[in-house]
């Protein structure tokens, strides 16, 4: 496999120059399915996906399906996640599969490939990833995704409460596992331009100054506004001077105005102005 396009934290830095910084998360929750009056059946989850795309995908610099709910649907959901890859890139957003893969050797291996791999019908401009079967274990994912001019955003310090206990937990080193996290990233971007191709999923609701993402030199996947507690104004206090390379992601706090296209538009552009604004980009 060889790259084919230039390096992910290089293309991710000029589409937030162009669209501003907001990612919409595309999340075909049942809930979210039956608010829109539709059902839970492949088409209806077909018509969802492809309702967000023509709302929002001309206008954010990211999108964010959530793998799990295509999933669901068997081979005819996966079909709807490959369309809503193909057609999101022709607007010109880009794209991270939320999958949260974490495994090792070849099975690690083999998420790679069907996620990053060139040749894949799913391949993504990033992935989620989980670094609990230790940071190593990525190895093979951040090596496809480098070699092929894409991403892989590692969850350090997520927003959901019963993530505390782990990731706040010390290693023997004395730091917090949730900043080992962090620190091991920042070690895969050293001297990448203008910043590396391995980012970080941090909550937008945990505490200030609770990671120090100085030396990260790669994005920051926030999660958790609106719906989950986080708010715009409180970016500023928790991320500081990471503020140019954070990517909110939002996905309730602007669904639930569909499924009227106009409306939906409407309440991404005020978000994503009101982002831009905030991190200064």
């Amino acid at each position: 496999m060889t790259a084919v396009q230039a390096a992910f934290g290089q293309r991710l830095g000029e589409a937030i120059d162009a669209r501003g910084p907001l990612c919409v998360g595309i999340d075909p929750h049942p809930a979210l399915l039956h608010a829109w009056g539709l059902e839970e059946t492949p088409a209806a989850l077909e018509r969802f996906a492809m309702t967000v795309l023509e709302a929002v995908a001309g206008e954010v610099a990211v999108l964010k399906p959530q793998s799990a709910f295509f999933e669901a649907y068997g081979s005819r959901g996966i079909a709807v996640l490959e369309r809503v890859v193909a057609e999101a890139r022709q607007a010109g957003a880009l794209v991270i599969h939320d999958v949260k893969r974490g495994d090792i050797g070849s099975t690690m291996t083999a998420y790679a490939n069907a996620y990053l791999d060139e040749h894949s019908p799913l391949a993504a401009d990033a992935i989620t990833v989980s670094p609990y079967l230790g940071y190593g274990s990525l190895a093979p994912a951040l090596g496809i995704a480098a070699q092929a001019g894409r991403g892989v955003f590692v969850l350090a310090r997520t927003s959901n409460p019963e993530a505390v206990g782990l990731q706040r937990s010390s290693t023997s080193e004395g730091t917090t596992i949730s900043q080992s996290i962090v620190d091991a990233a920042a070690e895969s971007n050293a001297g990448a331009s203008p910043m590396g191709h391995v980012g970080v999923v941090a909550g937008a609701t945990i505490r200030s100054g609770e990671l120090d993402l100085s030396e990260l030199n790669g994005p920051v996947l926030v999660p958790g506004l609106g719906a989950q507690g986080g708010t715009v104004r409180g970016l500023r206090s928790v991320f500081g001077s990471a503020l140019p390379h954070v990517v909110p992601a939002v996905a309730r706090e602007l669904l639930r105005h569909g499924p009227d296209v106009e409306e939906l538009r409407s309440a991404t552009r005020r978000m994503r102005d009101d982002l831009s604004g905030m991190t200064g980009r």
